[in-house]
């Protein structure tokens, strides 16, 4: 059984875009999508410099369009199920046939704009803690008014605060944490930072009719798979002023069967942590169209 993945803010890097948009007919795709949103995908995907994708309005657009993408370039793939990481959950919503593609990257133009916004306010960022016992990290976490706001698995927390807050944890570790490392995001993502994206993604979800998902779409909220296209969007929007399970994630997959987990361009980053925590399941991580047949030959191998 194959879960398909989809990574969140912080995959992308300059130009990972540039070698998918040579590939028939994904140049005027990617076009076409630029104007339905505003946003010129194929310039941030090919010129912009890091500072520029690193921009959450941009960053968040930018990674759906790049899943869809690569996900496409696969050719007709049937996975067991679907998941996505933060923003990458807007992708697997779109693989799992609950948005169309347009809809999917108009509501994720309007989710880091309104994220942006939200982060404008107050300072804040994120940093992963590498090891420890996650009770103990929790606990420090919370002593220093920090929240865990991905809970990752495979010994991975993601800590989100002020930016005052990031660099007292970075002077004070958890104990048994052998690194901090401050991540390239510009806000404290799944936090009450994020409250005011939250009504404003409410609004922009009211315009749009989900259909019930196609494919077992897995939750962020708790690792739920869940089979209705409302329930789906509420927690979409939801999701931003809260944490990220993917341990739990990780989990339901253990539960379902999973032998083999491939993530869709910018890969990574959630095949890292599947090797660690998801033993004895195959990985693949899509970064460019010179993965496509090692991964066309996962996709025969572990789909019926």
């Amino acid at each position: 059984m194959l879960v398909l993945v989809a990574p969140g803010q912080g995959a992308q890097t300059p130009g990972f875009l540039t070698e998918w948009l040579e590939l028939p007919g994904a140049a005027d795709r990617v076009a076409a999508w630029s104007d339905a949103i505003g946003l010129d995908l194929v310039h941030y995907g090919t010129k912009a410099d890091a500072d520029a994708i690193r921009d959450t309005a941009v960053a968040q657009p930018l990674l759906v369009a790049a899943g869809l993408l690569s996900a496409a370039a696969l050719g007709d793939v049937a996975p067991g199920a679907v998941a996505g990481h933060s923003v990458g959950e807007i992708t697997a919503a779109a693989l799992a046939g609950v948005l169309d593609d347009t809809a999917a990257l108009s509501l994720v133009r309007k989710r880091g704009l309104a994220m942006a916004d939200a982060a404008a306010i107050t300072e804040t960022g994120m940093a992963a803690l590498l090891g420890g016992d996650p009770e103990v990290s929790v606990a420090h976490l919370e002593k220093l008014g920090l929240t865990p706001a991905n809970i990752n698995g495979a010994g991975q927390i993601v800590a989100a605060g002020t930016k005052e807050q990031i660099a007292a944890l970075e002077a004070d570790k958890p104990e048994g944490v052998r690194k901090v490392v401050v991540l390239k995001v510009a806000g404290a993502f799944h936090t009450h930072h994020m409250g005011p994206a939250v009504d404003t993604l409410a609004k922009a979800a009211e315009a749009l009719t989900p259909g019930d998902p196609k494919l077992t779409y897995v939750s962020n909220r708790d690792g739920a798979a869940v089979a209705s296209g409302a329930e789906v969007l509420e927690r979409l929007v939801g999701q931003v002023a809260n944490p990220v399970r993917w341990d739990l994630c990780m989990e339901t997959f253990k539960e379902l069967g999973v032998t083999a987990l491939l993530e869709v361009c910018p890969g990574g980053t959630l095949t890292g942590l599947a090797k660690r925590a998801l033993p004895g399941v195959k990985t693949l991580a899509l970064k460019t169209p010179a993965d496509l047949d090692a991964a066309r030959a996962l996709v025969a191998e572990h789909t019926a």
